[in-house]
């Protein structure tokens, strides 16, 4: 089973995207009993709060639900029991190695670094543009679905 954490600094807006975007794309591939995918914040800001509405909202323009889903901190233990951790940016990174006390076995990667377009998947919190963070987060997702498979991982 590959055991992914998607990892954003509140845990309301982009790696619950990335979580339930991901889901829905193993659950049509038929590999859903191959994966565990769950998602955290590097801040304890939003800690018990609801993905944000506007998020949710464009989550659902896709049939996709993310219903009960509530904000939690990385914590130091998630290091050992997931596979990938998973950033939606270089500041996610950092916050990530401080919680979990560096990457010595090579767990974190960028979202985007699976797309021909590394980089920053684009927060909505602060732009507003919450088409664009849908673009980001699935076109990510696909290829990290695609490096999974190619890698025999799945």
């Amino acid at each position: 089973m590959t055991k992914i954490l998607f990892v954003c600094l509140g845990n309301i807006c982009r790696s619950p995207m990335a979580e339930f975007v991901m889901r829905d794309l193993v659950r049509r591939a038929g590999l859903e009993d191959r994966f565990l995918i769950a998602s955290a914040a590097t801040s304890g800001e939003e800690r018990g709060n609801p993905v944000y509405p506007p998020a949710r909202r464009k989550l659902a323009e896709h049939g996709i639900s993310c219903a009960g889903k509530t904000s939690r901190q990385l914590m130091r233990e998630d290091y050992g029991a997931w596979d990938l951790l998973i950033g939606m940016d270089t500041d996610n990174l950092r916050g990530m190695g401080r919680i979990c006390g560096g990457d010595p076995e090579g767990k974190f990667r960028l979202l985007l670094d699976y797309t021909d377009r590394p980089g920053s998947v684009a927060d909505p919190w602060y732009t507003g543009d919450f088409e664009r963070t849908w673009q980001d987060v699935e076109a990510g997702c696909r290829g990290l679905l695609e490096a999974l498979k190619r890698a025999g991982s799945v």
